[in-house]
């Protein structure tokens, strides 16, 4: 009896309070976004390599990106953030309505990313312009596919975290999850507000 007390306490003590999940789970998700942002950061370095190399042949090519469409990708990126920002400030006041309509907005905003993305490759390809044509699209391909990858995947993330804060699982007294999830989606804007000017206007 003793023993099974004994055990019973030992997994009571496995389990964390809020504020210790909320600590691991910000600790966890920053070391998640460092891991991310070095592996950008040496597709950066590689592109200011090969472009120091073959400055020419850069500036040629990025004159074939279409800055109309990176300049609103870039701004339906930044509206997201900031939806984003309102949606995590609601559900730690405990406004799940508003916090679950402002991670829809994100969504929404992350879907017309991809639908102005898909525009853009669908362009270059049809002008016979695909990732071995030469190095900048090596890397131009590589960087914003990796970073496509990246909001497909914060997409279901949020649209995990939506459900839930619709069915009222996130209140002001534990929000972690649309905290993390907001983390995410931030990194990801980031990333693309580094990329744009690099490749779309200094090329």
């Amino acid at each position: 009896m003793e023993e099974a007390n004994m055990e019973h306490d030992a997994h009571h003590d496995l389990h964390m309070t809020p504020e210790e999940e909320y600590s691991s789970s910000k600790l966890g998700m920053w070391l998640f976004l460092g891991t991310e942002i070095m592996l950008f950061g040496g597709l950066f370095a590689a592109y200011a390599i090969f472009r120091a190399k073959y400055p020419e042949l850069f500036l040629e090519s990025h004159q074939e990106l279409n800055r109309e469409m990176g300049a609103v990708n870039t701004g339906i990126l930044i509206f997201s953030s900031l939806t984003m920002a309102i949606g995590v400030t609601a559900i730690q006041r405990g406004k799940q309505m508003l916090a679950g309509i402002m991670i829809l907005v994100t969504i929404i905003c992350g879907l017309g990313f991809g639908v102005v993305k898909y525009f853009e490759y669908g362009s270059k390809f049809s002008h016979h312009i695909y990732p071995d044509t030469n190095i900048f699209f090596s890397l131009y391909f590589m960087m914003t596919g990796l970073h496509m990858l990246h909001v497909f995947v914060g997409l279901i993330v949020l649209g995990v975290i939506m459900v839930m804060t619709f069915q009222k699982k996130f209140d002001e007294k534990y929000s972690t999850p649309v905290e993390m999830g907001g983390l995410y989606w931030h990194l990801v804007d980031l990333v693309w507000i580094y990329l744009f000017p690099l490749l779309y206007l200094v090329g």
